[in-house]
């Protein structure tokens, strides 16, 4: 028995909740039979046949209309499906192109993709790339250690002596507010010629090396002057071994003093601010100057801590956590009378981007209270370090320390965790201007083999936060050739301009004895290092045979990717490596786990699987087949893959030996033949070498018959495989339009285009009319539509791309367009592939009319069903289309076609921005399927900051207090503070942004984020579906049905009668993560499997640990301070900073 259901205004009566099909309903108030105004439908492909209906049940005194049964709604389903068929059958051409390859049998050749024997080309291609870097390396390596150990040490050194191309100078002349210009050091500088070089993306010059030097290091310095005298002899070996190799890019050296001297020589790319490039801090430098790192940083946050030093600690330890890879594993616990995290990490966690980012705004939370209590902070990282229950380093382990000082030795912590064995470093940092004892911080570094250092200012943090490394390669270094292991990094933004590049390091080590007594020197020299771009080993992967949704990738030990087609990084920052894991490349799952695994551990493999994969344009979810195959890259620490789908196991190779059929195919390109012939797209591939590139497809067809004129297609410039498929394809797609389109009345069923796009890169389009609203990329390659017919069996329709907050579609002159694309499946000879997609444009506003006359109870074309007062009839998606709500959605969850005349200009848009209570309806009752995940490679606009204008990003700023505190005006911080302020008042920009900059930078515009992704896609129901959306008087009845051999799903619902029943929206759009993604205090509780470096090196027994730091002398005056200033500003050469005094020892 029926159950009546109350509706907002009116009562009715309501089918059983249960009952499907249900019963008759009636009427709503006025429902009325008008239609609304509209141009006349066009014609219809089929007859429409006469629709028999079972009789109706109504309730009594029920009148005209009732909610369609469910075979009625069948019925239109495939009336639907036929004429969608039968549309796509006479002008999508598939079965007549499969006669015109037959036809042409002789013209290609059908190859084989082998994927073992691909996979370990392209393997042994990249090793032998690679290896002819290492010899390079190697070669230079040695040759710097010979030069420093011939070198002789000049203590009268001067600036005048040494001539060298000083990288920054130009950049420094054009600044009349630079440092050096005051200065008037500009003797030593040479001055150099550059030519453009491709290869570079640079102005360089082959006859000489560059040198960078650090804006906070003394160029004049004795430390400085000397390691530029003995590092110049390397430039005649970076000449000779681009000699032997011309495809060398970068050679570099970069010294453990911070100098960098690099080959070939171009200008410095120096920001227009402060510079803060070091050497010492960049991935490649880290990764070679030492073996892996499990470091615990402890910060005293005792109420003795005052404000400006726990400011400088903050600071502190942000600049050590810059010092560590991903190779390494770390934690930050602040500690008074005891200690705790300062984050959400309890236990150590991997030093990548994301969780050091998340230290660094927890390390600003840190309050100073209570008393000093250096047990609490020690145990905390002994215990931390011990647990062996995690994923760590295991390699190097060592506590830095962080105070402003005090008594307690804690000697019998050291005594319980350390000795005798002394396994793990201590470093301890004295921080800030203070009167304490400094003899138990320097005891705690010696008796733990570590080192003890001194930050009283801003100005000390960099260099005191990355001495360390000295210190931890002393293994390394009298390991000697058993640690010389060349290395690659994991990829990174090039600071010269390069684009995205991997390097192979070798560390460089001081061969000279210290003293009489013949004791060997413990002392890194530095990182050689030699770049190779990722376009490079790009080259050696197939490309073209692969087919659209094939490719190569490759990822090292982290699993982090080398190479990937979604390796597409927005924004990239030089001081950050590119760190994208596989896992997060594609959507993981089970399968991608175990790949990414096996790859890790050096494993060769094959294994298909049945996968989930994003569309180019990441609206959409499809289910397809891939096949994995993966060898490792000998003497590298990467893996090599191959991904394939089955339709890609074999591809044509077109051979056009017969000059005049290449010259009459030739002919179809031509824009004279557009008219009659369609217009035609072609790729924008590498087709010659001499080939001018362009973004403008029109402009890119010139430059390419130009050439074409001037060359054949079997010249050795050229790419004989794609411009023998080239020409071949557009022979072929000419035959199609003679075939089968030329003759066609498009209009007569309401199509503004047709079209065809094939694997050797045509895209013709026909009319030639319509190429001006064809906004499809011209590389099939990278056009959605063409990747996702080839994934996909049947239609597949692709409304005009909407977002919500652009405005609606302008419905005029029949310009907007729907296009449906299906694949064409070739079986020659028992081999199928997929050369090609055809399809059609459809016009939307016909379509959206025809929509409604196949989706109605018409018995003939031209005449609507009507009901009279006394019968009764089932509504239609026609006649009560007021009442009735007819929608076609794609498998993605956008609005293709409504009866609904105002939804037409919101075609395109995510069905839940148009009906958000029946697209969750649909989620609900499983018609699609949720699939949500993370972009790590998006980019967002700046966040404004808070204290716009006070005081450029990273000085620090006093408080009164601090103004009022006489003993703070003769610290060294307070001096730093002073320095800068005095410069500040001689460059006035120093204190307000710079428009031009932000401009300019990249960066000042845009940072690296991370954008969560959500999709729809089809789930398990397949069969037609009846259902009600409860919500009590505002309850709907829909029924949903998918139309088979099509991504279209059919839905018929009554249209809402009131808003109360908003229960929630989808959402589709990209949104922003402001916690950076999934959370990562959860993440790091599961970590990916990964591998560090096979070798470590942290202990030898003839290590010398005697060096292990010295404390400052006074604090300087306020008059002495100022007196130097004063010299500085006046032009004269002030001393070497506090900082080169840390280099003093590699004299020795």
């Amino acid at each position: 028995m029926a159950v009546p259901a109350q509706t907002c205004g009116a009562s009715r009566p309501g089918p059983a909740r249960t009952a499907l099909p249900w019963p008759g309903r009636s009427p709503r108030p006025g429902p009325g039979a008008r239609r609304p105004a509209a141009r006349p439908p066009r014609p219809l492909l089929l007859l429409l046949p006469p629709l028999l209906l079972l009789p109706l049940l109504a309730a009594p005194g029920a009148s005209a209309y009732s909610f369609p049964q469910q075979h009625t709604m069948q019925h239109w389903a495939r009336r639907l499906e036929q004429e969608i068929d039968g549309v796509m059958r006479i002008f999508g051409g598939v079965q007549q192109l499969r006669e015109i390859y037959k036809d042409n049998r002789n013209l290609f050749e059908v190859q084989e993709n082998e994927p073992q024997k691909l996979v370990e080309k392209v393997a042994g291609d990249i090793e032998s790339l690679l290896d002819r870097k290492v010899q390079a390396l190697k070669k230079l390596a040695d040759a710097a250690e010979n030069f420093q150990k011939a070198h002789r040490w000049q203590d009268n050194i001067k600036e005048e002596d040494i001539m060298y191309y000083d990288a920054k100078a130009d950049a420094e002349l054009d600044d009349p507010e630079s440092e050096d210009v005051e200065r008037g050091s500009k003797a030593s500088n040479l001055r150099l010629d550059f030519v453009e070089d491709s290869n570079f993306k640079n102005k360089v010059n082959y006859s000489y090396t560059a040198v960078q030097i650090p804006t906070d290091i003394y160029k004049g310095s004795t430390v400085i002057l000397n390691e530029l005298n003995w590092t110049e002899a390397l430039e005649n070996v970076f000449i000779e071994n681009r000699r032997q190799d011309p495809t060398l890019l970068w050679q570099v050296f970069g010294s453990a003093t911070g100098v960098t001297r690099y080959y070939p020589a171009t200008p410095w790319r120096a920001p227009k601010k402060i510079d803060l490039y070091d050497v010492r801090r960049r991935p490649w430098y880290i990764q070679g100057a030492s073996s892996p790192k499990d470091m615990v940083i402890i910060v005293d946050v005792s109420g003795s801590v005052s404000g400006l030093t726990l400011k400088l600690m903050k600071t502190s330890v942000c600049e050590m956590l810059d010092t560590l890879s991903d190779d390494d594993y770390v934690n930050v616990a602040s500690f008074n009378e005891k200690a705790q995290p300062v984050s959400c990490f309890t236990h150590l966690v991997q030093a990548n981007v994301r969780n050091k980012k998340v230290f660094k705004e927890a390390v600003q939370g840190m309050v100073a209270k209570g008393t000093t209590g250096y047990k609490a902070g020690f145990e905390y990282a002994f215990d931390q370090l011990q647990n062996s229950n995690i994923t760590r380093a295991n390699c190097n382990k060592m506590i830095m320390m962080f105070t402003d000082g005090g008594e307690d030795r804690v000697q019998d912590v050291f005594e319980k965790y350390n000795w005798p064995n002394r396994t793990v470093r201590v470093f301890t940092f004295s921080v800030g201007q203070h009167n304490y004892d400094v003899t138990p911080l320097q005891w705690m570094a010696c008796a733990n083999k570590g080192y003890y250092f001194e930050i009283p200012s801003i100005g000390a943090i960099r260099i005191n936060t990355q001495e360390y490394l000295d210190v931890l390669g002393r293994p390394m270094v009298l390991a000697g050739k058993e640690a010389k292991q060349v290395q690659w990094t994991n990829v990174y933004e090039d600071a010269l301009g390069l684009g995205l590049v991997v390097t192979g390091t070798l560390p460089v080590f001081n061969l000279t004895q210290d003293g009489p007594g013949e004791k060997k020197n413990q002392l890194i020299l530095g990182v050689m290092g030699i770049d190779v771009a990722l376009n490079d080993i790009k080259r050696l992967t197939p490309n073209y045979t692969l087919g659209a949704n094939g490719y190569v990738f490759a990822i090292d030990l982290n699993g982090y990717v080398l190479l990937h087609p979604n390796l597409k990084p927005q924004t990239t920052n030089f001081r950050e490596p590119v760190t994208l894991d596989f896992l997060d490349a594609e959507l993981e799952d089970e399968n991608k786990e175990e790949i990414r695994r096996s790859m890790i551990d050096g494993n060769k493999g094959h294994k298909q699987i049945r996968t989930l994969v994003k569309s180019l344009d990441e609206r959409y979810i499809d289910e397809v087949m891939r096949n994995y195959t993966w060898v490792p890259i000998r003497s590298t620490n990467y893996s090599l893959g191959l991904v394939l789908p089955p339709y890609s196991t074999f591809y044509l190779q077109a051979n056009l030996s017969d000059q005049i059929l290449q010259v009459k195919y030739f002919e179809f390109l031509l824009p004279s033949s557009f008219e009659s012939e369609g217009h035609v797209f072609i790729a924008p591939r590498e087709y010659c070498k001499d080939l001018n590139a362009s973004d403008n497809n029109t402009e890119f067809l010139k430059n390419f018959i130009e050439l074409m004129e001037k060359v054949t297609p079997d010249s050795k410039q050229c790419n004989n495989f794609l411009l023998h498929n080239l020409i071949l394809d557009t022979g072929i797609t000419q035959q199609l339009v003679e075939r089968v389109w030329r003759d066609q009345d498009l209009n007569t069923y309401s199509l503004l285009a047709v079209f065809a796009a094939t694997d050797g890169g045509i895209t013709r389009i026909f009319p030639n009319k319509a190429a001006e609203d064809w906004t499809e990329n011209p590389e099939p390659f990278n056009a959605s539509f063409y990747r996702r017919s080839l994934d996909n069996h049947g239609y597949v329709f692709k409304p005009p791309h909407q977002d919500a907050l652009l405005r609606p579609l302008e419905l005029e002159n029949d310009t907007v367009g729907i296009l449906v694309s299906t694949p064409v499946e070739l079986s020659l000879g028992g081999r199928t592939l997929r050369p090609a997609v055809v399809g059609v444009k459809l016009d939307l506003e016909a379509w959206a009319e025809k929509f409604k006359v196949l989706a109605s109870n018409r018995t003939h074309q031209d005449q609507p069903q009507k009901c009279g007062p006394s019968s009764h009839c089932e509504m239609d998606c026609e006649v009560n289309n007021e009442d009735l709500l007819c929608i076609l959605i794609d498998d993605g969850g956008f609005l293709v076609l409504s009866n609904q005349n105002h939804q037409w200009d919101q075609v395109g848009r995510f069905f839940s921005e148009v009906d958000a209570n029946l697209m969750m309806a649909l989620y609900n009752n499983s018609f699609y399927t949720r699939k949500e995940s993370y972009d790590y490679q998006a980019a967002c606009a700046p966040q404004p900051q808070g204290n716009l204008g006070a005081a450029p990003r990273g000085v620090f700023v006093p408080t009164v207090a601090d103004f009022l505190n006489l003993a703070w005006w003769t610290s060294a911080a307070a001096w730093s503070l002073f320095q800068q302020l005095l410069y500040g008042l001689i460059s006035h920009s120093w204190f307000q942004a710079d428009p031009a900059e932000a401009e300019s930078n990249p960066e000042a515009r845009e940072s690296s984020c991370v954008m969560k992704q959500t999709q729809y896609y089809f789930g398990s129901v397949n069969a037609s579906y009846n259902a009600i959306i409860d919500c009590g008087n505002c309850s709907r009845l829909f029924h949903a049905q998918r139309l088979t051999n099509t991504n279209l799903l059919f839905v018929v619902a009554e249209k809402p009668l009131c808003s109360q029943c908003e229960a929630g929206r989808l959402l589709q759009k990209e949104t922003h993560c402001p916690a950076d993604g999934p959370e990562q205090c959860e993440l790091v509780q599961r970590p990916r499997y990964r591998r560090g470096p096979h070798i470590c090196f942290d202990y030898n027994a003839t290590e010398d640990t005697s060096d292990c730091g010295r404390g400052a002398s006074f604090p300087p005056s306020l008059g002495v301070l100022v007196s130097l200033q004063l010299l500085l500003l006046l032009g004269l050469p002030p001393r070497p900073q506090p900082q080169v005094y840390a280099y003093a020892s590699r004299r020795l």
